[in-house]
């Protein structure tokens, strides 16, 4: 893959401004190639009718909506596709939900892949928040439901959850379950 499109697939799924420097070293390029490239994406931007534009902010680069699509925005935003979460985002809301305090490292190693993007996602959304931070190294965050996830369920608190053993097949069964995927040289399982 070239360097450009490396960069847009990279600055496509950024949720904070990328550090010109980070990025040389993602692709394994010259500082001064990024730049000069993220200055002629810019300003290709800036210059075609498009719907997004190329920033640096905040010390690093971050593709934003174009200012004149505001008014498309807000109306997607009330639409059903733009208010639905993820498969993945629900399972993360879901460790979250019954797991809590709980921290990425424990939620991606529980679900078996990298839940970052999904717990962004429901932060934004107002859904988990960091409540705290862990004594151990590296002080990872620790992440909690809020209020707005009770509202949106319901739920007066979490005790008005509904008991996971009730989701949850019997222990015969789930023994039975891992036996299977052993025996059928599931990949998860040689990790």
């Amino acid at each position: 893959m070239n360097p450009r499109a490396a960069l847009e697939a990279i600055l496509f799924v950024a949720e904070e401004p990328i550090p010109e420097g980070e990025l040389a070293q993602v692709l394994e390029v010259p500082l001064a190639e990024v730049k000069a490239e993220l200055a002629a994406w810019a300003d290709r931007l800036a210059h075609e009718d498009r719907g997004v534009v190329l920033r640096y902010v905040a010390g690093g680069w971050r593709l934003y909506s174009k200012p004149e699509a505001l008014p498309y925005l807000e109306r997607f935003s009330t639409t059903g596709t733009a208010a639905r979460l993820s498969n993945a985002a629900l399972e993360v809301l879901a460790v979250v939900a019954y797991r809590q305090p709980v921290t990425l490292g424990q939620i991606s190693e529980l679900r078996g892949v990298d839940s970052a993007s999904a717990l962004r996602t429901l932060n934004r959304r107002g859904l988990v928040e960091a409540t705290g931070r862990l004594p151990t190294p590296g002080n990872p965050a620790i992440y909690s439901t809020t209020r707005v996830f009770l509202e949106a369920l319901g739920l007066g608190s979490l005790a008005g959850l509904p008991p996971l053993a009730d989701h949850m097949p019997a222990p015969d069964v789930a023994e039975s379950l891992d036996r299977q995927s052993t025996l059928s040289g599931d990949p998860a399982d040689q990790r």
